[in-house]
């Protein structure tokens, strides 16, 4: 049998209404550690550690569309996952969300 990561497949990972706007939360899909942000009333997920040292995400402080990182105070777009301020080098790995009725799913993307 295959797990829900194996087969590629959204997983039920909240309610729209237990995530505050803007907000931040970690939600656990098999072996990752995935951060779920909710900003202007939409969601995004990427991998919770930094690429810089692992640092926690989700510890950090999220501003609009920023997480910072509480360690060495890397920067990333949570929408794109994409680094926008040293020292990490590279990109968060980014999941697909998306939004049933009150139920946020998410779907991992390939990779570490």
């Amino acid at each position: 049998m295959k797990s829900e990561r194996e087969a590629g497949e959204f997983v039920r990972v909240c309610r729209v209404s237990d995530l505050p706007d803007p907000g931040k939360t970690i939600v656990k899909l098999g072996d990752r550690t995935v951060a779920l942000f909710r900003v202007a009333g939409q969601f995004w997920a990427t991998d919770d550690r930094c690429t810089h040292d692992g640092g926690p995400l989700v510890a950090g402080q999220l501003e609009g569309h920023t997480i910072i990182c509480p360690w060495h105070g890397a920067r990333f777009d949570v929408r794109t996952g994409e680094v926008l301020a040293p020292p990490a080098a590279v990109d968060l790995a980014v999941h697909q969300v998306q939004v049933e009725g009150d139920e946020v799913l998410v779907r991992l993307s390939e990779g570490p």
